[in-house]
């Protein structure tokens, strides 16, 4: 099968071309991180205007990259949401025009599952599968028995850690967007500096929020003091402690759930490095579970892998209409 995928839930443009799930025919990303990081994160209004003038061009340069037309493609798949409402809207109108005109079957697609089955391009998922979804919008621990059920354990009851990630950093004056600042600087540094653990209502749930005052309330003791930190041990200490808020949720989970033989994570969080390498330390822990992380190229949001996730809800029998609308707070099911 050959999906068109289109991906337009917050600041990137994305369209690809995917065949049978695994290999990529034409993928092209038009990214507004330029633009944004002068306001130091996604101005809503700007972003969809910029959606606009991009999304023609990204359609027809994924189809000049497939060397293919419309009318090679056998349906088009859409992040239908979550996300940012009106950059979703641009998305799905195009989506619906192109199977509109040329007949096609248009397949709505959570933004949660793509980033799970982005994992689906490296290798096939063995289910039970634990993913972890953790980005700038989301942070989930999902169970799924198979292809098409999505049971959410926990999620985070405030920030998600890609938002954390962002907010500490505009903190320690490093720019937008907050996470690869962050990692850079924290391998620099020692995670020396004690800060709050988060406390949570749910067994499997996360929070960020209280980790974030956290760092700024250490900030201000430092300065109202007058005593010197290392933002290298700052960002160190930081990422140490949103890590482990994840982790040791995870492996509460892999604990509680033996059943569990495939984990895989997803979403703009999944490219820290050392998450990476927790993650190897984990596979040691769970030597019966395979733990697969996607390729760096489809971390942040990008449209391989909604043409991904399009494919499999296509062949379960998803299908949408004319009446399809954008939806920011669309649940996984």
């Amino acid at each position: 099968m050959i999906i068109l995928g289109i991906e337009s839930s917050c600041d990137e443009t994305a369209v690809a071309i995917v065949k049978d799930k695994k290999e990529i025919l034409g993928s092209v990303v038009a990214s507004q991180i330029d633009v944004h990081k002068e306001f130091g994160g996604v101005i809503p209004e700007v972003a969809s205007r910029i959606h606009v003038e991009n999304i023609s061009y990204c359609i027809e340069e994924a189809l000049n990259q497939a060397n293919m037309r419309m009318e090679d493609i056998d349906a088009v798949a859409v992040t239908q949401g979550p996300g940012l409402v009106g950059c979703l809207h641009v998305g799905v109108q195009a989506a619906k025009t192109l199977a509109f005109a040329y007949h096609k079957p248009l397949v709505p697609v959570h933004h949660l599952a793509g980033h799970i089955y982005a994992n689906e391009l490296v290798v096939d998922l063995e289910f039970p599968v634990l993913a972890l979804v953790v980005s700038g919008g989301n942070s989930e621990l999902v169970y799924m028995k198979d292809e098409t059920s999505f049971e959410i354990l926990g999620q985070t009851q405030d920030d998600a850690i890609g938002e954390a990630y962002d907010k500490v950093a505009r903190v320690l004056d490093l720019g937008y967007p907050g996470g690869p600042k962050i990692d850079k600087l924290a391998r620099e540094g020692k995670p020396v500096y004690q800060l709050a653990k988060p406390k949570t209502q749910g067994k499997y749930d996360f929070s960020f929020s209280g980790l974030k005052s956290s760092v700024l309330q250490f900030i201000k003791r430092m300065e109202r003091l007058n005593q010197t930190y290392e933002k290298a041990d700052l960002a160190a200490s930081f990422q140490e402690a949103a890590l482990g808020e994840i982790f040791d949720r995870v492996k509460a989970v892999l604990d509680d759930y033996p059943d569990v033989k495939h984990f895989v994570v997803g979403g703009g969080v999944s490219a820290n490095s050392r998450l990476r390498e927790k993650i190897a330390e984990l596979n040691k822990l769970y030597p019966h579970v395979t733990f697969t992380v996607p390729p760096m190229s489809c971390c942040t949001d990008n449209a391989n892998m909604i043409a991904v996730a399009g494919e499999i809800a296509y062949l379960s029998g998803r299908r949408a209409d004319d009446s399809l609308t954008a939806n920011a707070g669309l649940e996984i099911m």
